[in-house]
C-alpha cells in the first residue's frame, strides 16, 4: 500500500460549500471508517523562508491536506468523492509519498 497526500486549494467555485464544517465532518467520518485515513489538517497562515532573502508570506492557495493509503494513484482518486473542496468545483492535488 502506498501513501498519498491530497492538497486542497482555495479555488472552489462555491466557497461556502467548500468550507462547510458539516460537509467536512461527514467526509472525514467516511475516511476514518474506510481505514485508510492517516491524518490531515487545515493549513493556516505562515511564511516562506530562503537563506539570505527576506521572509515572504506563505501562498494562500493551499488550505489543507489529507494523508491516505491507496494501491496507486487511480485508487487514491476515490478519496475525491465527497471531498468538499472537490465537490464545490475546487482543486485537489494528489501526490504520492515516496517510500525512501
Amino acid at each position: 500500500m502506498n501513501e498519498y497526500i491530497l492538497f486542497m486549494l482555495n479555488d472552489a467555485a462555491d466557497s461556502l460549500a467548500a468550507n462547510d464544517g458539516a460537509r467536512w465532518g461527514h467526509y472525514m467520518a467516511e475516511l476514518r471508517q474506510g481505514g485508510r485515513f492517516d491524518g490531515g489538517s487545515a493549513i493556516g497562515i505562515g511564511g516562506r523562508f530562503r537563506k539570505g532573502r527576506p521572509a515572504q508570506p506563505a501562498n494562500a492557495e493551499l488550505t489543507g491536506f489529507i494523508r491516505v493509503r491507496a494501491e496507486n494513484l487511480e485508487d487514491a482518486k476515490r478519496f475525491l468523492i465527497g471531498n468538499p473542496t472537490y465537490e464545490a468545483g475546487g482543486t485537489v492535488e494528489i501526490r504520492e509519498l515516496p517510500r525512501e
